[in-house]
């Protein structure tokens, strides 16, 4: 475990300065790639994590989401928080205000629509072969409707609470309806190779949802990268030992998260927390990749 807020955010920083492809999505990858999408900026507490605005480095959380290209097919992992067709502009930088099923309201900022940027990589939503979700609240599943005629890679315990009545608060589940009757994959191990080579694999990680899952993959030339789904949102929860207030258990949390450090130990990989805003600013993003 990183002992300091600098060396937290050291990992992501280093991954951030490796060699990075550039657009070209027309020719099939000969090795994986992965693609950076932005989806804005969400108005956040550093109080739920159990930390103050004194110990963290920004108070808002980025949104991320993702594309994997792999020569056997089309990953997309995590879905935004603002689907396209809600949206009332195309701008970035404009606010939006959504209400989860809880009724509670929240304040996100966004970036570019999510098929700009696939299509800016030479990628349509129709391309996505698979899709996977790190679990299903609201600010991870806005756009997963678009990408229902792909596999779906689940956990049966996220599904049964994304199809539950009443509808877990955290959620949206209008955004994600389309991936009840469509074509999907339950996952029951504890890691699920996606391509079958070793270089995309879902890893098993509960605690902030029932099914919650992180992503590892293998990139040729970058390394090795997990995204962190909310396993952690603001990296001083990594360096401080912070849990959330809301997770559906915590000792599996602190459990997956003891998991993954000792994943990360043994294999190299660098962690790039999804949320964390500084981390992920970072990062080049699509129609840029890491090969």
């Amino acid at each position: 475990m990183m002992l300091s807020r600098i060396t937290g955010l050291a990992v992501v920083a280093a991954a951030a300065s490796v060699a990075c492809g550039r657009p070209g999505a027309e020719a099939p990858a000969a090795t994986p790639r992965l693609y950076v999408l932005d989806g804005g900026v969400l108005a956040s507490d550093p109080a739920r994590y159990r930390l103050t605005e004194a110990e963290v480095q920004v108070t808002p959380l980025s949104i991320a989401a993702y594309l994997i290209v792999h020569p056997k097919g089309v990953l997309a992992w995590d879905a935004g928080a603002i689907a396209d067709d809600e949206r009332g502009s195309s701008a970035s930088g404009v606010e939006h205000r959504v209400r989860r099923a809880d009724g509670d309201e929240r304040a996100v900022t966004l970036g570019p629509p999510l098929r700009e940027q696939l299509r800016a990589g030479g990628y349509a939503p129709a391309d996505v072969t698979h899709l996977a979700l790190s679990h299903y609240h609201w600010d991870h599943t806005a756009n997963a409707n678009a990408f229902a005629h792909a596999t779906w890679l689940v956990r049966p315990s996220d599904r049964d609470r994304m199809f539950a009545e009443p509808a877990p608060g955290a959620a949206r589940p209008a955004t994600y309806a389309a991936l009840k009757g469509g074509r999907s994959v339950t996952i029951t191990a504890d890691e699920h190779d996606v391509f079958g080579d070793g270089t995309v694999i879902l890893k098993a990680a509960p605690g902030h949802s029932e099914g919650h899952q992180v992503l590892y993959v293998k990139l040729a030339k970058t390394g090795g990268v997990v995204l962190s789904g909310d396993l952690y949102h603001y990296p001083e929860e990594r360096t401080l030992n912070r849990l959330p207030t809301f997770e559906v258990s915590e000792e599996q949390t602190a459990a997956s998260r003891r998991g993954l450090e000792a994943f990360l130990m043994r294999t190299g990989a660098a962690l790039w927390i999804q949320h964390d805003l500084v981390g992920h600013r970072t990062l080049r993003k699509a129609p840029e990749y890491y090969d």
